[in-house]
């Protein structure tokens, strides 16, 4: 049998509801790809198993389904090992081994379970693009692997082969070409797995930059770049990231972990690939330190910086948790993340609100500023009549106080006595009398079956089924 290692992943997974954040959606079921590391271990894609309540597998050979486990996941690269439950699973079967990058044009094998049909699929293609590319379930730029072969729904998770070696996890197609598709590399797998053997986390650092190319002669000369420098210019720094308190708007960055970067934002990775710098991070665990080179005031100057996990204004991701909310007088506030976009649908890249969109592409996390609080919707009352229209604002003022986050604005109403005056972005004025609130909320929450005012996340909650 070709490649027994490779196993059909059934995964049952049940996603929060952020239109109504205190519920979650019907459980649903799908299927993926992984492939057999040892006797109990499969390795497969984040996107297979997130969110997952049940998990089961089942090799070519066995038409019996093994429960398992998710044992580690890191949603930043699509990853996940898998923890089988029965000790035989893999009885007589080899396990793969991780190979190496491939080079370009080198044969490989997707194999998996695509759907359409129920025994293992095998298409065969060249490696044709080494670059860094946009994870769709992270939203991360690392680097990837873009094969001339098909990658369907169902293969997400399975291995690509290359001289009998796993050089790469599936993950995603590319929607507008035909026969093209793109793989974890197998740097990536090998850190992964190494980082869940020595107990290091999952997450993938950032370094938190926002940075302009300069390609253009008027500013290397403003800068005061020779003409052998390369150099990127840094735009922001996002608040809580390795760059944070290191590097500085107005930094041209030169190099970076040993690789000079070009004025177009480039590095040689590895002697061979020409890639955006951003592919520093996927060899790094938090906790890491990198050292770069960076041009300040017309100095050269040597800078090390501590990696830690990657924070944007608006999360690209939550998975394995339920959202954050709170509901007070009946407005139901919730933090801005790319979840809550997709309450928009499949395309919310063009429905969703335009100032959501351009918090999410252009948005600096400061420290004043480390989430965008949103009005979501309003449960209607006689308590909030005249509000009830109101849906999908940001919060800009609540007493005259900017909030921090969702946590700052609870604190902020809750402590508040008398009338409390919420303004939001579109110059709209909320005002509620806090006594009220306090006398009336409870009735609310009860009206509309919300199991308190706040998820649990944001502490101690109260309400009529509190402590139920």
């Amino acid at each position: 049998m070709a490649y027994p290692q490779v196993v059909r992943v059934y995964s049952t997974y049940q996603d929060p509801d952020y239109e109504c954040p205190w519920q979650s959606l019907v459980p649903r079921g799908s299927t993926g790809s992984g492939v057999i590391l040892g006797p109990r271990e499969i390795l497969t894609g984040a996107q297979v198993v997130a969110n997952g309540t049940f998990v089961q597998v089942q090799k070519p050979s066995d038409p019996e389904k093994v429960v398992a486990r998710v044992a580690a996941i890191s949603h930043d690269s699509d990853l996940a090992l898998l923890h089988v439950e029965d000790p035989q699973f893999a009885r007589g079967i080899r396990a793969a081994k991780i190979g190496e990058l491939p080079r370009l044009r080198d044969q490989v094998a997707v194999v998996g379970y695509p759907v359409g049909g129920d025994e293992v699929s095998i298409t065969e293609g060249v490696v044709s693009r080494i670059e860094v590319q946009r994870y769709e379930h992270s939203q991360r730029h690392m680097l990837a692997v873009t094969v001339d072969a098909a990658i369907n729904d169902g293969n997400s998770g399975g291995p690509v082969f290359a001289d009998d070696k796993v050089v790469g996890i599936a993950f995603q197609s590319l929607p507008d070409a035909e026969n093209i598709g793109e793989m974890v590399p197998a740097p990536i797998l090998s850190r992964f797995l190494a980082g869940v053997r020595r107990g290091r986390s999952p997450e993938v650092p950032g370094l938190g930059i926002s940075t302009q190319n300069l390609e253009n002669p008027a500013l290397r000369r403003f800068f005061g770049l020779r003409p052998a420098d390369g150099g990127v210019l840094v735009t922001t720094v996002q608040y809580g990231t390795t760059a944070w308190g290191v590097l500085q708007r107005g930094d041209v960055l030169l190099s970076i972990g040993g690789m000079p970067v070009a004025a177009n934002g480039t590095v040689r990775y590895r002697r061979r690939f020409r890639c955006q710098f951003d592919v520093v991070v996927g060899e790094h665990f938090v906790g890491d330190r990198l050292q770069a080179v960076v041009l300040r005031d017309g100095r050269r100057r040597r800078v090390s910086m501590t990696m830690r996990p990657m924070a944007w204004l608006v999360p690209r991701y939550e998975f394995e948790r339920m959202p954050s909310w709170f509901v007070w007088g009946g407005l139901v506030f919730q933090r801005l993340t790319a979840e809550y976009l997709r309450v928009w649908g499949e395309h919310w890249w063009d429905k969703a609100p335009k100032e959501f969109l351009h918090l999410f592409h252009a948005g600096d996390r400061t420290e004043e500023r480390q989430e965008v609080v949103v009005l979501t919707h309003v449960l209607a009352n006689e308590l909030n009549r005249g509000f009830d229209h109101l849906a999908n604002e940001v919060v800009v003022e609540v007493m005259g106080k900017k909030p921090r986050d969702l946590r700052d604005l609870v604190g902020l109403v809750t402590a508040a006595r008398g009338d409390v005056v919420i303004r939001l972005s579109s110059g709209t004025m909320v005002l509620l009398d806090a006594r009220e609130v306090a006398r009336k909320g409870s009735a609310i929450l009860q009206q509309y079956r919300v199991p308190g005012d706040r998820s649990p996340d944001l502490g101690a909650t109260t309400g009529p089924f509190a402590g139920a």
